[in-house]
């Protein structure tokens, strides 16, 4: 990045290093008494003179084809009010996943420069996949506010590493300790919007209510967002503010609030095929994509609507209909946001940007959809009838839905292919607004100029007036990879070349390398929701013109190879640089907490203690197809106890030990498809040792298991379990002493209406897990798990 002279912006701060030196109080005449001293105050840090506010609005999993300011058919009337009063950016680029395109965003840098070249679960020990943002990386938050600003992040962090997301940290790469002053949200891919896993500041916290009341996620986000922002305007009126609001929505589970259901019914019937040829005969019409655009071919992969039976077509219609309602809300919330920055007298000199999406519509939910996310990121695909089973209570509490991959390319209309395919723009295209009324005045426009998520921390640096730092904090930084945005706000500008000329992408082995109007793509062989593909040997490139051929769709590659070699050669140049390889196809295998580093590695016996809950999955003991026992020594009272031991999990998958009707129960939780319980007699009052010792047939993820019950010393009971949750039970946690977040086992989610997170009503003195020796994780185990789900 260097520096720019737009007149348009303050000049920039030339502070090369941050913070800068402590103030050493030049002006201050210090005498034997006060009254005889003169007093020199270290200055206020202020923002320059006229510095906006900024709000930032990533939403998650939004393809190109969805928003009504798109061309789409789901309503967003705030985007499009907006894109009214600012610019609408229709080649603006993510990374095709979410981690990779926060991190990217947050810091300037692409994504593999800042260790994120995959999501925080799937991180592996390389310089481009570790998933620790190196602090030569200061976020865009840490420079505003060695500036002078206030910034505060509602919502969805997909980027403090997954080993670290416990009570013992390490917190340095939390919000907190990268820039910003407030938290407000949860730490993951994705999070129940009805029982999330929030997280304020690092400290784990309740919902304020119930579903039943009105809460959901999204909804709470907002209503925090606004508080914060007439909070610190309340207070210090001229201090400028950053809020990040990174919704979780609309990455699955889809689950609108109940009071939204239902407003989107009958209006996706015509199917996925006709709906992506309608949202690009909008987008032709309205300007949104060039003349002369073509539609791309649907994959063979991805079945036509008409291949399905009408009753088929009627959960994939409800699919559309819940998601549609989750996003439309989505925007209502962000139109909350808008409507008290008016209110407070702040919008006309507020950054706004609206990002629709981190990457193009998931294609994770299997060719039917799925009751059950978490399920199909463990690489287990439900059947038809499992799916179907959950029609009418699609989207609601007690499921975690996503719909069907034919939805995913429909809503990435024009493009190709979806999320996780950095290969092909239904990947890595989304929208984008900017809106400034205090400097924007060529509203209402589209921006055409080629632009990646890297270029947002630049464009907010020209604005604000901040150079480039050399060192933060000690650390020296690395060259910002970005390049302002900021040139396009102006009518002078409007059709100016790009100021990116060449931007690489590469997701799970699919890539591609961008450069002067054209781009090489090459879709590697596993497909989003697949558990397995085809060598990175049998790859085959293509070639687009992309400043004639907007959306991908005419090769070129055997008319034009020589252009095609030289935009290969410049992917494994920028590969080099940008610490790309090694390529990683690999998906579910990943998911296995033991191959990062962790608190509990090389432990056999862990002791917990009651009052220890919300330890995140991926910073708890592996439980999960691995040899183990739980020893829990407790009390019972008179009259007998009941209430949850300890947990992991939650609604998606889990197990549970816990008193019920007096009696010792564990039950696990196979996705909510298979359940399965062991139960003693009654429990007399005094002390009681209880062990379950739970055995799989082999070290192989998914296979069968025999789980026993032993109350003091004695068996009472057994059970076989068909099979098991392979890698991760979701995004909850283990909990001693109460079940937090959402219910292991249905028969006991009453009772935590009634009585709170279902706590134990007798003593707990601790909680003993002992390990066993955990499977060998390779391809081949899952390739033939597969095989058995099949």
């Amino acid at each position: 990045m260097t520096a720019s002279n737009d007149p348009h912006f303050p000049v920039h701060l030339n502070r090369n290093h941050l913070p800068e030196p402590e103030w050493e109080y030049p002006n201050a005449q210090i005498e034997i008494f006060a009254t005889d001293s003169t007093p020199d105050f270290p200055p206020e840090k202020k923002a320059p003179p006229g510095a906006p506010n900024i709000l930032l609005v990533l939403l998650d999993d939004v393809g190109f084809g969805w928003p009504s300011v798109n061309g789409g058919l789901v309503r967003m009337p705030t985007a499009e009010r907006l894109a009214d009063n600012g610019l609408f950016y229709n080649q603006f680029h993510t990374t095709a996943l979410c981690s990779p395109t926060r991190a990217a965003m947050l810091t300037g840098r692409n994504h593999h420069s800042v260790a994120t070249g995959v999501i925080q679960e799937l991180a592996t020990g390389y310089p481009g996949y570790s998933g620790i943002i190196p602090k030569g990386c200061a976020t865009f938050a840490e420079l505003l506010k060695q500036a002078g600003y206030t910034s505060g992040w509602f919502g969805k962090n997909h980027n403090v590493p997954d080993n670290q997301t416990s009570a013992a940290g390490p917190f340095d790469n939390w919000p907190t300790y990268q820039g910003f002053d407030y938290f407000y949200g949860f730490v993951g891919g994705e999070t129940d919007q009805f029982y999330p896993s929030l997280v304020r500041n690092t400290t784990p916290v309740e919902p304020p209510y119930t579903p039943e009341e009105g809460y959901q996620l999204t909804r709470d986000l907002a209503e925090e967002c606004i508080k914060w922002m007439r909070e610190q305007k309340a207070i210090a009126p001229e201090r400028p503010f950053l809020a990040y609001f990174s919704t979780g929505a609309a990455h699955a589970p889809h689950q609108p609030p109940l009071d939204w259901r239902g407003r989107n019914d009958g209006r996706f019937a015509m199917g996925w095929d006709e709906y992506r040829r309608i949202a690009w005969e909008n987008q032709l019409a309205r300007g949104i994509v060039p003349p002369g655009t073509l539609l791309t071919e649907r994959p063979e992969q991805i079945p036509a609507w008409d291949d399905h039976s009408d009753e088929q077509k009627a959960l994939f219609a409800r699919q559309a209909e819940v998601y549609a309602d989750f996003l439309e809300h989505t925007d209502y919330e962000v139109g909350r946001l808008v409507d008290a920055l008016t209110a407070m007298g702040e919008l006309e000199n507020t950054l706004v940007i609206y990002i629709l999406g981190d990457n193009g519509s998931s294609a994770e939910g299997s060719l039917v959809g799925t009751p059950n996310e978490i399920m199909n990121l463990n690489g287990i695909l439900p059947t038809e009838e499992e799916s179907m089973a959950y029609m009418d209570r699609w989207g609601m509490p007690g499921t975690s839905p996503h719909y069907a991959v034919g939805w995913a390319w429909a809503g990435d209309s024009p493009f190709q292919w979806t999320k996780q395919v950095a290969s092909h723009f239904g990947g890595t295209r989304n929208s984008m607004i900017i809106s400034w009324p205090k400097t924007i005045k060529d509203t209402g426009k589209v921006r055409s100029q080629f632009h990646h998520v890297i270029d947002l921390m630049p464009t907010l640096m020209e604005v604000v007036g901040i150079a480039e730092p050399k060192v933060v904090n000690g650390h020296i930084q690395k060259p910002i990879e970005g390049v302002s945005m900021a040139y396009t706000f102006f009518e002078e500008n409007a059709g100016a070349p790009s100021k990116r000329t060449q931007q690489y992408f590469e997701m799970l082995g699919n890539r591609a390398l961008y450069h002067d109007g054209w781009i090489a793509s090459c879709r590697h062989g596993r497909l989003p929701w697949e558990n397995v593909g085809t060598p990175f040997s049998e790859d085959v490139w293509e070639l687009y013109h992309i400043a004639e051929d907007f959306s991908q769709a005419v090769d070129l590659a055997e008319q034009e190879p020589e252009k095609l070699l030289d935009l290969r050669l410049r992917f494994i140049g920028d590969a080099e640089k940008y610490h790309v390889l090694p390529l990683d196809d690999r998906m579910a295998e990943r998911f296995d907490v033991t191959l990062r580093p962790s608190f509990f590695a090389g432990r056999d016996t862990i002791t917990l203690y009651p009052g220890m809950i919300r330890l995140p999955e991926g910073s708890a003991p592996k439980t999960v197809s691995i040899e183990h026992s739980i020893t829990a020594r407790i009390s019972v009272p008179e009259g007998g106890a009941e209430g949850v031991i300890v947990c992991l999990g939650g609604e998606a998958a889990g197990w549970s030990l816990f008193a019920w009707e007096g009696k010792a129960r564990y039950h696990y939780n196979f996705f909510g498809l298979e359940r399965y319980d062991l139960l003693s007699e009654r429990l007399g009052p005094g002390d009681h040792v209880l062990r379950v010792e739970f055995r799989p047939d082999s070290p192989a993820p998914a296979v069968p298991a025999t789980a026993t019950l032993f109350v003091d010393g004695a068996q009472v009971d057994e059970v076989r379990i068909k099979r098991q949750v392979p890698m991760r039970c979701g995004t909850e946690s283990l909990d001693v002493g109460m079940d937090c977040v959402s219910a292991v086992c249905e028969d006991y989610a009453d009772r935590r209406a009634e009585k709170g997170l279902f706590p134990f009503t007798g003593e707990i003195e601790s909680v003993t897990v002992h390990l066993g020796d955990g499977p060998e994780v390779t391809g081949l185990d899952l390739l033939r798990m597969s095989v058995k789900m099949d």
